[in-house]
């Protein structure tokens, strides 16, 4: 009996991308067909997110979008919100699976072992280990330039906003040896540029072994031509991490670091573990030993308690500091999270959230395009990524994305531009 044909949605952050290549890698050794999404298939996995309610809503979206377009699809739901609401998930039409994060993996075997029948979905959503981890295979990633390694998961933080460790489970480490053997395969697949990911990274401990010490060992494979770290939370970060940026190491100048908010007060109700002077400090050093560093952040906007007074303190710090662009994340309440549980802090209404969100991504977009005019006119190289609309484009190491047209097929290849313009997704520029 032949197997059904399997795609792919991703939802949510780069680790969620990084375990869908894992997945599909999986599927593939198991002997399905893999075929993009959208096309016919009789399966559609989807890698659920569940940060925000609008991650939740995305879900619903899909899942009634594939009903439309493919009525006699099975629809797979894994991830993060499928761990949190896997009941509610699995009442939904077409819904045939619903796995939690510690048995996402094995949802080829669990197809074959539980294939789709009748009305009555097989949910699995289990206690997750907190023992260190190994990849059944190589994420290896058709469909990007980049490869996502994941080196880490979970998370013991328990910030008071949100309840990925709920969703994750607790904090715990890949084991060195695997995914050094996975980046290994990766490079050898093709792939030039890997990027560090996990919900938390700079927990990473295996033994001896720290986050600096990954870094280091990656460095040294002779296939890499470029590291880039996800992001990375405050008070995880060692000062030694930017040495390897100062000079043509390997290791892309740019670093993502959640602020989430510029009040101390705020910070303190969040359960955040460090103070606006602390993460200043650091940020400011990263700026000065490392030119043109690209620096970004998340902010919060609406956490309970956030008066017009700590806003303003908010909008004037990230002002003020030296990113090339932050995520504004509009606050929503969490089922788990303990942020609605904040006594005595007031509800702040929809409507200031949305201004308060409004002038943030105004302010971003503003920092994005003053650290994108810095790279006018002087030759940048990228790492060419597929082509859209007849533009190939790609990143410089410190995360300026610039497009281009040319006749050559250069996917996958670094290549000089020289930038001449502003696009819609970046820069626009000449092939050199």
């Amino acid at each position: 009996m032949s197997l059904p044909k399997v795609s792919f949605f991703t939802f949510g952050c780069r680790l969620n991308k990084a375990e869908t290549a894992t997945l599909q890698t999986n599927f593939e050794k198991h002997g399905y067909p893999v075929v993009d999404f959208g096309q016919d298939a009789e399966v559609v996995v989807v890698n659920t997110c569940t940060v925000t309610a609008n991650g939740d809503a995305d879900t619903r979206r899909l899942v009634n979008r594939v009903n439309r377009e493919h009525p006699k699809a099975d629809i797979a739901l894994v991830g993060c919100q499928a761990q949190m609401q896997g009941e509610a998930l699995s009442q939904l039409p077409s819904v045939k699976w619903v796995v939690g994060n510690n048995r996402k993996m094995d949802l080829p075997a669990i197809m074959q072992e539980e294939p789709a029948l009748g009305d009555q979905p097989t949910v699995m959503v289990e206690k997750i280990s907190r023992e260190p981890f190994t990849m059944p295979m190589p994420a290896l990633d058709r469909h990007h330039t980049r490869a996502n390694l994941k080196i880490q998961d979970g998370c013991d933080f328990y910030c008071l906003f949100c309840e990925i460790p709920y969703a994750r489970g607790r904090a715990r480490s890949r084991d060195f040896n695997d995914l050094m053997n996975e980046a290994s395969l990766l490079l050898n697949g093709g792939h030039q540029e890997i990027v560090l990911t996990g919900v938390n990274i700079g927990t990473y401990q295996e033994a001896d072994r720290r986050i600096f010490h990954v870094i280091q060992d990656l460095l040294k494979l002779e296939k890499l031509k470029r590291l880039r770290i996800s992001s990375i939370e405050p008070t995880t970060i060692p000062n030694e991490i930017v040495i390897p940026m100062q000079k043509d190491f390997g290791l892309c100048r740019y670093l993502h670091i959640p602020i989430q908010s510029g009040d101390n007060e705020i910070l303190r109700t969040m359960n955040r573990r460090y103070d606006i002077e602390e993460y200043t400090e650091f940020l400011n050093f990263a700026y000065k030993q490392v030119p043109d560093i690209c620096l970004g952040t998340d902010v919060i906007v609406g956490y309970p308690g956030e008066t017009d007074e700590s806003f303003d303190r908010t909008r004037q710090l990230l002002l003020d500091l030296p990113f090339a662009y932050f995520h504004v994340f509009s606050y929503s309440e969490r089922s788990m999270a303990k942020s609605k549980k904040v006594f005595g802090k007031y509800n702040v209404p929809v409507e200031k959230i949305q201004e308060r969100s409004k002038i943030m991504r105004d302010i971003s977009n503003r920092k994005r395009h003053m650290f994108m005019e810095r790279h006018m006119d002087e030759p940048q190289t990228i790492l060419v990524e597929s082509p859209k609309d007849g533009w190939w484009n790609g990143l410089t190491d410190n995360y300026v994305r610039i497009s281009f047209k040319s006749d050559q097929n250069l996917l996958n290849q670094f290549v000089q531009v020289k930038p001449t313009g502003f696009g819609q997704h970046g820069l626009v520029g000449e092939l050199i």
